[in-house]
């Protein structure tokens, strides 16, 4: 299986089997049941101060990718779950960025992808 990643706005689908909120606020105008997550894990979303910089252009994509990469290897026993859910069935991390490319939503895939296999 693998992961993958989709706006918390699209539709919810069987085929994202295991869906993981992976954003440290909840998304405006999303309710709970229209989520339809199975886990909120805000503690491995980017630090605030890493969000702030690259939103407000004081990071490149590039530096938002390093450094956001290094947070997540301090968060590898956060992570190690679903991981394994990955090797197991789909699992797919919900964002609310309109950035449907360069977003954390799509480094953190790339690195549970790297972890599951």
């Amino acid at each position: 299986m693998t992961v993958f990643i989709k706006r918390v706005y699209e539709e919810a689908s069987p085929e994202d089997g295991y869906r993981a909120l992976v954003d440290r606020l909840w998304p405006r105008g999303v309710s709970k049941e229209k989520a339809s997550i199975d886990e909120w894990c805000k503690d491995i979303a980017p630090s605030n101060e890493l969000r702030v910089a690259y939103h407000s252009g004081d990071l490149t994509w590039a530096a938002f990718v390093r450094l956001y990469t290094k947070e997540l290897d301090h968060h590898l026993d956060l992570l190690q779950p679903l991981a394994e859910r990955a090797r197991e069935r789909n699992v797919t991390l919900i964002y609310a960025s309109k950035e449907d490319q360069h977003n954390h939503a799509a480094v953190l895939r790339d690195y549970l992808n790297a972890m599951a296999q």
